[in-house]
């Protein structure tokens, strides 16, 4: 084992790979320690969203992630309402977080329904192909010492006991709820903790996909006073999840209780054998900092959010991805102080919009939807049901058609962004994500004629899209500038019909994590240096210069 790091992430779940994927797809020397043996212990997770799976498409492995699909991708991605699995059907919400594998225009990669164990197995087999990063199972985070020109850790191998000391010039705590880093750093959660308590129950039920007449889907919500709650597919071999949402008074989850609270919540009679039982309360928690000095947090270790969305571990994927580049950009010397100063502030902004939009979902939940009357056989029956269903399909659709939280996030203010304020985005009152290029938001998706995405020409490094009426002039001077400064730079040409509802104006610059940074007319000799994080200056949005910037010294340790 090597001593010298430029970055230690401590957690090897979903945020952590993906930030040692961002490093060491960028050549960046990293040691990811993770205190088990082996990562995927969590099944808690089962929707990779279409963000997601984007990143996986950057990475190459959105393909090997599809082919983990226990049911396949074509397997309807439906969340089926009853009140019971062997009862009465209520309602049916379609292609939940965009898992239909057709083609959409506002992305390139639909979501997929797969067990979270599965996706951390992709990543880690990607992590290790990429030779700068090390990976170090059952070894546990022990002390940090922050140095002016670096940390120094003290690390322990669980089963020997050895210690191992460690310098590095960065530190990311991607440690989970518990987060010891979050400690050493002198952080502290805020916000709600305790909203439910929750279990999630792993077993496996041969025949029970066939002893029900409800159809396929991903997840049935059971509407019933013995034990209303969530279960679904999981796995291959009959394994499947069951998650109640209330208990009664005292409750005791055990091999035995749980198997007949599922045998009451669904109505069907069968051997179920319990594999697993997880215990854990859902809170809305978010740290009062996610950073001290050159010690970051991402994921579960600086916020908490309820299960229902499916945003939680999908938004620690996008913290390692933001915090990645920017790492790799100061490790590279190629970024400024300004860089990381960014990550807290851009990342906060999202994480309290999901925190609440996952708050929201969680205050109606399945047994709020019960009503005496509601499993009654004939017309009397049949008419509440259709009532019920109807107020499940108001309250509980955007829950599942989530792509305005999942791509329509903007940032609003940093120091790495030539925020264009006079250009407000679009309102969408209904819930429907709508495409903006306005500086903060997510670059808009296009396909090309030839099939090929937009997004794949962007490159790990900044990409200049460059419309049909951009002068080549102005290109040139882009590039000329990116040379000037080590800053990789792709330019893009994109024909009037591309631009359409998607690109306004003539040149928008992308970052590496498909954020806009700027947009304009005309390129700005200060433009590389602000999203660079080397200069506070402002740069007008239609491009021509209003400060001259002052640039930085290039260096490394910053």
């Amino acid at each position: 084992m090597s001593t010298n790091y430029d970055v230690v992430i401590i957690g090897a779940g979903p945020s952590g790979l993906a930030l040692a994927i961002e490093l060491g797809s960028r050549g960046v020397r990293c040691l990811l320690s993770e205190r088990n043996d082996r990562v995927g212990y969590a099944p808690r997770a089962k929707t990779t969203n279409v963000r997601t799976r984007t990143h996986l498409r950057r990475w190459g492995i959105a393909d090997k992630l599809a082919a983990e699909s226990p049911f396949g991708v074509d397997y309807p991605s439906t969340v089926n309402f009853v009140t019971r699995l062997g009862g009465f059907g209520l309602a049916r919400i379609e292609n939940a977080s965009n898992c239909h594998p057709a083609r959409n225009d506002l992305y390139p990669e639909h979501g997929q329904w797969v067990p979270q164990y599965k996706l951390e197995q992709v990543m880690r087999e990607h992590a290790e192909t990429l030779p700068t990063i090390e990976l170090r199972f059952s070894t546990e985070f022990v002390s940090a010492t922050q140095q002016p020109d670096g940390v120094d850790l003290l690390l322990r191998n669980r089963t020997s006991g050895e210690e191992l000391p460690v310098r590095c010039g960065y530190v990311v705590g991607a440690d989970g709820a518990r987060s010891a880093l979050r400690d050493v750093i002198g952080a502290t959660m805020h916000g709600t903790y305790g909203l439910s308590r929750n279990y999630n129950i792993v077993f496996r039920a041969p025949g029970l996909a066939e002893a029900h007449g409800h159809g396929a889907a991903t997840m049935y919500w059971q509407v019933n006073p013995a034990a209303p709650s969530l279960i679904g597919p999981m796995d291959r071999d009959d394994i499947w999840f069951f998650m109640p949402t209330r208990l009664p008074e005292g409750f005791k989850i055990t091999s035995d209780t749980a198997a007949t609270l599922i045998r009451e919540a669904t109505g069907i009679d069968l051997p179920y054998e319990i594999l697993s039982s997880d215990e854990w309360v859902a809170s809305s928690l978010i740290a009062d900092r996610y950073r001290d000095g050159r010690i970051f947090l991402i994921g579960d270790a600086c916020h908490l959010h309820p299960p229902f969305g499916g945003y939680g571990m999908n938004m620690g994927v996008a913290d390692g991805v933001d915090l990645g580049w920017k790492l790799a950009a100061m490790v590279q010397g190629w970024g400024g102080p300004a860089l990381l100063d960014s990550y807290e502030i851009e990342r906060r902004v999202i994480h309290e919009e999901v925190i609440a939009e996952a708050a929201a979902n969680h205050a109606v939940l399945s047994n709020d939807f019960w009503s005496d009357g509601l499993e009654e056989p004939g017309e009397v029956g049949d008419a509440m049901r259709r009532v019920v269903g109807e107020r499940i399909a108001a309250l509980k659709r955007r829950e599942f058609h989530t792509l305005k939280t999942v791509l329509g996030g903007c940032y609003k203010t940093s120091p790495v962004l030539a925020i264009d304020d006079d250009i407000a985005p679009t309102p969408s009152e209904d819930r429907r994500y709508i495409p903006s290029s306005r500086v903060g938001c997510l670059a808009p998706h296009v396909w090309r004629a030839d099939g090929r995405s937009l997004y794949d020409l962007f490159g790990k490094g900044f990409a200049l899209v460059a419309r049909f009426d951009a002068g080549s002039e102005q290109t040139n001077k882009a590039l000329a500038d990116a040379a000037r400064r080590g800053i990789a730079l792709a330019v893009i040409y994109i024909t009037e019909h591309e631009a359409i509802g998607r690109y306004d104006v003539p040149l928008t610059l992308v970052r590496p994590d498909q954020h806009v940074a700027w947009r304009g007319r005309y390129w700005s000799d200060g433009v590389l240096d602000l999203v660079a994080g080397w200069s506070h200056a402002e740069v007008d949005a239609v491009g021509s210069r209003t400060h001259e910037p002052r640039v930085g010294t290039h260096n490394a340790n910053v």
